[in-house]
């Protein structure tokens, strides 16, 4: 990667990161994977149970499989051949897991997570319920403002996450956000996140890299 893009980004990162720190959340920026996921693992060291939510961010970085070699319960309810009711469990557990590990789908330079959800179980573990929250993004999830990030969720993130989920949607066949009233709509739940939440132990963790939509 181009140094000076490198370092443009790393700016931003450190102006969102400041932000996030006003509003309450702990946040630590890190220049690569490796460096993230050594972090991750030292915050788990005192979890049995480590919770995923849906997330393209986690499964670039491998962490299912570090928590596992770890010695770690994890929690993933994605998993091929769980039924519908084998998965509701799943995200059951998540809400009063030990680590909840999930990302965002847009990030403020204010300091806002910008989330939008189908079910809304990783929005209702990332606002209450697991004893520590943890949320992993990368330098392309940074927004200017609330209007932006709203706009990169919508355009950006959802269409290729519903061609990923199999969903009969829109903009899973034109990549386009129609607004639509399909069945099978995934941007059913929208979150912004812009404090500390009062009961959950919510940290943040910017890499600077590009990972996950």
């Amino acid at each position: 990667m181009d140094e000076h893009f490198q370092w443009h980004r790393r700016r931003l990162l450190e102006q969102a990161a400041a932000a996030l720190e006003k509003h309450g959340f702990p946040t630590r920026v890190c220049d690569a994977r490796e460096e993230a996921i050594r972090y991750l693992l030292e915050e788990a060291a005192s979890a049995d149970t480590v919770g995923f939510g849906g997330s393209m961010t986690l499964a670039e970085l491998g962490l299912v499989s570090e928590m596992e070699q770890a010695g770690k319960k994890v929690l993933v309810h994605g998993r091929p051949g769980l039924g519908p009711e084998e998965r509701r469990q799943v995200m059951r557990q998540q809400l009063t897991c030990d680590l909840f590990l999930t990302s965002t789908n847009a990030l403020t330079l204010n300091g806002q997570l910008v989330n939008i959800d189908a079910t809304g179980n990783r929005a209702c573990s990332m606002a209450f319920g697991p004893k520590k929250v943890i949320v992993v993004a990368g330098a392309n999830k940074i927004s200017a403002d609330l209007e932006s990030a709203l706009k990169r969720v919508r355009e950006v993130a959802c269409p290729p996450n519903a061609r990923r989920l199999g969903f009969d949607t829109p903009c899973a066949k034109t990549g386009l956000c129609s607004d639509c009233n399909s069945p099978q709509r995934i941007c059913r739940i929208t979150t912004i996140i812009e404090r500390q939440p009062r009961a959950t132990d919510l940290r943040v963790c910017l890499v600077n890299e590009n990972l996950g939509y």
